[in-house]
Order: C-alpha cells, then sequence, then structure tokens
C-alpha cells in the first residue's frame, strides 16, 4: 500500500462511488474553501494501482503560531474498521502534515455511532459503530467526545429521512398530522416554491439577514453566497429555493372556498325548510352554525388578504432554503423567513419541496441537517428539533470530531492563545 497524491480525476473517480461521499469531499468544495484562504488537496492510498482510501484535505495557516491545521471535512473517505488500511493512511497522512509543518490534522468522518429512531432515542440490536471511535484513538487521535450541542465545526446530529424506494404517500404518511395540515393549508393558500436565479441572491441575501438578526446570529456578506454560486451551482450541488404567495390567487382560493361553503349551507336549508329530506334538528343546527362561523372566517380572511395586497402587492417571498445536493442525499443547509409574514409556516412548503425533489431524482434521502442531542424540552432549540421531527424520520448521531496530534508543545500552545483572545474578546465587549 502506497500514501500519495492523487489527480482531481483520480480522487473524483473515487470519492463519487463511497459512500461516505458528500459534498464536503468534492472539488467543487475544495475550489470554495480556497476563496476563505484554504488550500485544498487531494490524497489516497493505493494497492497496486487501485484507490482504496482517498481524502480531501483543506490545509490553512493558524493565527497566533503561524503554523498550518489541516482539516478533512466529512473525512476521510475511508472503511474505518478495516484496521490495516487506516493504519497505513494514518501513517501516510501523519508525514503529509509534518512536511506541510502542520501541527495537528482534524476529521468528522460521516459515519454514524449508533442507530437512532425519530424520539432520538437509540434503537434495539440496531446498527453501531463504536469500532469506528476505538480504532481511531488507538492510532492516536484525539476524541473530543460525544458533544450534544452544536459546538463541533460541523454538526455531530442531524435529523434525516430516508427516502430511498419510498413515494410520497409514503413519506407523508410518517408525517404529524399537523405538518399534512399546515402543507394543505399553504397549497390553499397559493404558496409556491421556485429556484432562483443568481441576480436573485441578494433577496436571498436580505431574508437571511433578517433571520440571523431574529436569531441572534451574524450573517454571512454576499460575496459568500456569490462565491458559494459560482463554485457549487453550475454543477449542480447547490439550489436556492424560495417560497412566495401570490394573493391574488389566495384570494379567489379562499372566495371560493367562502362560495362553496354559502352554496352548501343554502341547501341544507332549502331541504330542511321545504322537507324534502328528514333532519335530526341538533346535527341541523350544529351544521348550519358551523357553516356560519366559517363564512364568518373566510370574511374576515378575504378583508386580510386585501390588506396583504395592499402592503406587499401581488406576490411576495415569504422564506428560503439553501440546499446542497451530492452522493446519496439533499440536504439542507440553512434557511430563512420573512419576519412579518411568519404566520404563513412557509419553511414547511419549502422543505417539503426539498424532500420531492429528493423523491423525483432518486436520492437516498432528505437531510434536515443540524439538531442538538440534548432532547430535552427546556433545550432552547428543542422547537427546532420538533419542527424537523414532524416530517418523520429519524436522528443521526455521527461519531464525532478527532484531531491528529502532530505536535503537542505547538497544539497546546495554539488552543492557549485561541483561548485568551476569545477571553480578551469577551472582555473587550
Amino acid at each position: 500500500m502506497k500514501f500519495e497524491s492523487l489527480s482531481k480525476e483520480e480522487f473524483k473517480e473515487f470519492a463519487d462511488q463511497h459512500p461516505q461521499i458528500t459534498f464536503h469531499q468534492t472539488e467543487e468544495w475544495g475550489n470554495l474553501k480556497k476563496k476563505n484562504g484554504w488550500v485544498p488537496y487531494y490524497v489516497g492510498l493505493k494497492k497496486g494501482k487501485k484507490v482504496i482510501a482517498a481524502a480531501l484535505l483543506l490545509e490553512k495557516t493558524l493565527p497566533f503560531v503561524k503554523k498550518k491545521m489541516i482539516y478533512s471535512p466529512r473525512g476521510f473517505l475511508i472503511d474505518y474498521h478495516d484496521t490495516e488500511v487506516l493504519k497505513e493512511f494514518t501513517k501516510g497522512i501523519k508525514q503529509f502534515g509534518k512536511e506541510h509543518n502542520a501541527i495537528f490534522i482534524k476529521i468528522d468522518p460521516y459515519v454514524e455511532y449508533q442507530e437512532r429512531d425519530n424520539n432520538g432515542k437509540i434503537v434495539e440490536n440496531g446498527y453501531e459503530n463504536k469500532e469506528v471511535v476505538e480504532n481511531l484513538k488507538k492510532l492516536g487521535y484525539r476524541f473530543f467526545g460525544f458533544n450534544i450541542m452544536q459546538d463541533t465545526l460541523q454538526p455531530r446530529w442531524m435529523h434525516v429521512i430516508e427516502i430511498h424506494g419510498r413515494n410520497e404517500e409514503e413519506i407523508q404518511k410518517e408525517m404529524e398530522s399537523k405538518t399534512r395540515q399546515i402543507l394543505r393549508k399553504n397549497e390553499k393558500s397559493a404558496i409556491t416554491t421556485r429556484e432562483i436565479a443568481k441576480e436573485e441572491l441578494p433577496l436571498f441575501k436580505s431574508i437571511m439577514e433578517h433571520t440571523g438578526d431574529r436569531r441572534d446570529f451574524i450573517d454571512r456578506p454576499l460575496s459568500y453566497y456569490e462565491a458559494m454560486w459560482d463554485n457549487l451551482y453550475d454543477s449542480g450541488i447547490l439550489k436556492i429555493l424560495i417560497a412566495e404567495i401570490d394573493f391574488e390567487k389566495y384570494y379567489q382560493n379562499t372566495q371560493r372556498e367562502k362560495e362553496e361553503i354559502e352554496k352548501n349551507l343554502k341547501e341544507r336549508i332549502h331541504k330542511h325548510d321545504e322537507e324534502h329530506l328528514p333532519m335530526n334538528e341538533k346535527k341541523y343546527e350544529t351544521a348550519n352554525q358551523q357553516d356560519q362561523d366559517s363564512i364568518e372566517r373566510l370574511e374576515k380572511q378575504l378583508e386580510k388578504i386585501k390588506d396583504y395586497q395592499k402592503e406587499y402587492g401581488k406576490k411576495k417571498v415569504l422564506g428560503t432554503i439553501l440546499f446542497l445536493i451530492y452522493g446519496n442525499e439533499v440536504l439542507s443547509l440553512f434557511g430563512g423567513t420573512d419576519d412579518n409574514l411568519m404566520q404563513f409556516q412557509s419553511a414547511y412548503t419549502v422543505h417539503y419541496a426539498g424532500i420531492q425533489y429528493a423523491i423525483k431524482n432518486g436520492y437516498q434521502r432528505y437531510n434536515f441537517y443540524g439538531i442538538t442531542g440534548n432532547f430535552n424540552e427546556k433545550n432552547p432549540l428543542y422547537g427546532l428539533y420538533l419542527f424537523k421531527k414532524s416530517f418523520g424520520g429519524h436522528v443521526v448521531e455521527l461519531v464525532g470530531e478527532f484531531d491528529l496530534v502532530l505536535s503537542k508543545f505547538w497544539y497546546r500552545t495554539y488552543h492557549i492563545a485561541f483561548w485568551l483572545y476569545h477571553k480578551l474578546k469577551k472582555l473587550k465587549k
């Protein structure tokens, strides 16, 4: 076995067939990270002429110590159970790191630790990969532990729906009734989705910025999204969907619903008064009252829609999601909602559009991406988990984050300097 640099073509040919492949381990992702100061390398382990393990490595100069770190996002693409191959790859990666003046090499493998259900509970007799953690630790990788919050570079906890071999009806059956109701209501409200063009990125940016203000996070600059588009869109990795409401159609749908109820009420009263049909008086009065209540509600709704039309015009964008699509899955990276129209709950519709895309195009799963592993109702991020859970699917717990330390002294020095920097930053605030 020989560890060596790979051409981009060699790497892609191997990576695209690997079960752990994601957009993180692609040339396109390497090119995007290059825009942010990382240097991409493609390496692999060969047995004869055949590649048996590979990785995209991203190298960056560290602040404070002026040395390097190397990160293999969601890598390596390797059988972590094969100790001989893992040992040889680690040996090669160590040498590579030393030649590049690196302090450590970070990995966060795209490997599930143990099977969990939709409630986050461990599945009895389910699959597990605990051996992977032990194999890496034995080879000297420093394990960051079983984090339950979002305090790693990439989420350790995710929520996914298995799509492969299933149709929309089967997927919908797993959803909570409330979720199906919201999707039907949004359809009646003339809320649809469409993919945006590059010139609409400022619109996407505006929604994300307002969402950041509401959720207390700092949004990325427009140039970041433009770089994502330039490096990922043409290859089909990136798609941005928006949900928008057509107030004219919403008004027409509501008017039609009101007229249908009025028609049914009139026919029921006519049949009762003319004694064409014997009726239970109590049920008759109850049905009439329900219809009258619905008519009153819909009249108020029509007035509200008129107000929306005056304020926003014919159409209005409600929310957006940026999807990254590669390998086996459609992944929802992040998204946002218009602060003033959150009552329409457009996120349900955009996510469902992503699920439909995954079904139509034969992907194995739809990935809602990050959640926390804290399933306590008091957890401030519990609502995010409940939203994703309502679509069905199950919780995914990955093995976690590891550092292969090449210089203990510089590794400690860097972390002390990094800690002091953030401490001073907080004091300054």
